[in-house]
């Protein structure tokens, strides 16, 4: 028998919303709409537009209404640690705070005077990046920002878009972990460590795991899209989670690359690993479903190419994909690299310059061409990945045998090549929409379609195509 279901798929700079259908014949997905997320600058400061996500989310249900669709349910991911405030009559108290403001500069090193680093990496695992939720909250709570001070609850955003559709307020696993408030042993939030900004769990909504049913769509919904009372499911919010659960790996030997504007790195581990060298080394553990882990490191990705884009376009040169492919090609052999996690590749006002006064001041040839830049960059990020994966190796309980690439990087297949060269393991690229799939396949186990995460691969490889290299292969020009 036939099901659909419906999901949102939020990221920092665009959003859509995607219905799937999963029978005897198998998964297929089909994008229903697609919508610009615009960070609005107020200010100083920088929010995020929620009510209208809101409102293109509905957009997608209504479309689907329209083709008399009957949706089995429906499910959100997002980026993780932003949040609403919520006043005491249910209504939010402004537009979410967003990551990249820089409010949070220095916030870590202020937090830690009060508890220190060792303290609060012990009691959650997570790595320290100065936008995580704790810190966000801590700012707010040393600012005396009226909305915090007003706020009865706290919702990440996939939460409070929930909440919008349903009524019910919810906190999820996986996303409230992005923020460093839930200790991955008790998989609960840590107590202490909300006490040190004022909070209390309380302030959050009911705890609540990947595959729990939050509610159903509120009647003022149902009437404003003519759909029905349809289930709205607490999948993997956080979209990383989301993607990781779509890995179509046959066992748990592999790590996973979650390639994009970020390079999300790591192991799925029963337990999470956390002791000074974790520490010391930034590694982080995330939620994961079915009570995993996600022990991995998160790497600056094709952000730099992004950057250098914008910089060519204001030049007047504009690339398509394919052009860059050729020009990283011409220029495989160039032989400089940089750190991507160097803090002046953050947000530089020219890309290409920092990068070239990085390759100067260690001695590198400085890349002079856009093919240079561009083969400068791809190589860059492969040798990142060796070292994260040389480090993974210390700590996996198991041996890891290939390397599994998802999301928008897993279709170019150069740097896909030179990562199995470096590694000298296979790497297997796919699916490009990981995190929709991840998504819908939570909702399905829900549904009773699926008994477990191993079954949900299972029918995703199947369903997806995948692309596997080989260290060693020659390859072509693109």
């Amino acid at each position: 028998m036939e099901k659909a279901f419906f999901a949102v798929d939020l990221g920092a700079t665009s959003g859509r919303t995607i219905l799937a259908t999963l029978s005897d014949n198998g998964l297929e997905l089909s994008e229903v709409n697609r919508f610009p997320n615009h960070l609005l600058q107020v200010g100083e400061n920088f929010y995020w537009d929620i009510y209208e996500l809101y409102r293109n989310i509905l957009e997608g249900l209504k479309i689907v209404s329209g083709k008399g669709i009957r949706l089995t349910s429906i499910g959100i991911d997002t980026w993780g640690c932003d949040f609403v405030c919520v006043g005491k009559d249910g209504k939010f108290l402004r537009l979410p705070s967003a990551y990249r403001d820089p409010w949070t500069d220095g916030a870590p090193e202020k937090f830690f005077e009060r508890m220190p680093l060792s303290e609060v990496y012990g009691k959650t695992g997570i790595q320290v990046m100065n936008f995580n939720s704790i810190f966000q909250m801590d700012t707010m709570r040393r600012h005396k920002d009226s909305a915090f001070e007003a706020a009865d609850k706290i919702l990440f955003i996939p939460d409070a878009l929930s909440y919008m559709l349903t009524g019910e307020m919810v906190c999820e696993y996986s996303v409230a972990s992005t923020g460093q408030i839930v200790n991955p042993g008790t998989r609960k939030l840590e107590p202490s460590i909300l006490k040190a900004v004022g909070l209390t769990e309380a302030n959050f909504g009911r705890f609540v795991y990947p595959g729990e049913e939050i509610g159903c769509l509120r009647p003022e919904v149902q009437k404003l899209t003519g759909l029905g009372p349809v289930p709205v499911i607490a999948v993997a919010g956080h979209d990383t989670a989301s993607a990781v659960a779509a890995v179509p790996a046959e066992n748990e030997k592999f790590a996973y690359l979650s390639s994009g504007t970020w390079s999300l790195m790591g192991i799925e581990t029963p337990k999470p690993i956390i002791n000074p060298d974790t520490r010391q080394l930034n590694f982080t553990n995330e939620g994961g479903i079915e009570g995993t882990t996600r022990f991995l490191k998160n790497i600056t990705g094709m952000w730099l190419l992004e950057r250098c884009r914008q910089v060519w376009k204001a030049e007047g040169r504009e690339y398509s994909y394919d052009r860059i492919q050729e020009e990283a090609w011409k220029a495989k052999d160039f032989p400089s690299t940089v750190n991507p996690d160097d803090p002046r590749l953050a947000n530089p006002e020219n890309m290409v310059e920092v990068i070239r006064s990085l390759a100067a001041e260690q001695n590198q040839p400085v890349p002079q061409t856009d093919g240079e830049m561009i083969s400068c960059i791809y190589h860059s990020l492969v040798a990142k990945y060796m070292e994260v994966i040389d480090i993974l190796r210390r700590f996996a309980p198991f041996e890891i045998r290939k390397l599994h690439v998802i999301g928008g990087g897993s279709a170019n297949g150069i740097v896909s090549q030179w990562t199995a060269d470096a590694l000298g393991m296979p790497v297997v690229c796919g699916p490009t929409e990981a995190t929709a799939v991840g998504n819908v396949m939570v909702q399905a186990r829900t549904a009773g379609l699926v008994k477990d995460l191993w079954e949900m691969r299972e029918i995703i490889a199947k369903a997806f195509a995948v692309k596997t290299y080989l260290p060693g292969n020659k390859q072509s020009k693109p």
